[in-house]
């Protein structure tokens, strides 16, 4: 009995010691913050023949640093227009598959990172995402 009841001092003494810890590691950890492309982007994209492909998609913005949101609200034309740039010269078979799409998704992201870069000398996104993704 006396030994459990050491066990069970010994064990509530560590967790206590290890809280702080805990804390120190949430308070350095990024805050990421998400900032929403409004309106989503409509675009066309490469077909074959004489019909016309559509792509509308939502874009989510990740950054570890919620200061930055401003700056992302701020540079909107330019992140808006390097994706249209990206998404209007693809193929219907990239664009209709999911592999396709995932690799959109990555060059768009690097992509807007090198204009971002190069307007405010910093790496600004964490991730890109498409929180809707349709095709006609």
């Amino acid at each position: 009995m006396k030994k459990n009841i050491t066990a069970v001092f010994a064990l509530i003494v560590s967790l206590l010691c290890s809280l702080p810890t805990l804390a120190k590691e949430e308070e350095n950890a990024p805050q990421f913050s998400y900032f929403t492309l409004e309106p989503e982007i409509t675009t066309n994209f490469i077909t074959e023949g004489r019909k016309l492909g559509f792509i509308n998609v939502r874009v989510d913005l990740m950054v570890d640093d919620p200061s930055l949101l401003q700056m992302l609200e701020y540079h909107q034309p330019l992140i808006r227009d390097t994706i249209i740039e990206v998404l209007s010269q693809e193929n219907e078979v990239r664009v209709k598959s999911l592999s396709g799409r995932e690799s959109i998704r990555k060059e768009c992201l690097e992509r807007v990172n090198e204009v971002l870069l190069a307007e405010t000398n910093q790496k600004m996104l964490s991730d890109l995402l498409f929180t809707k993704y349709l095709y006609q």
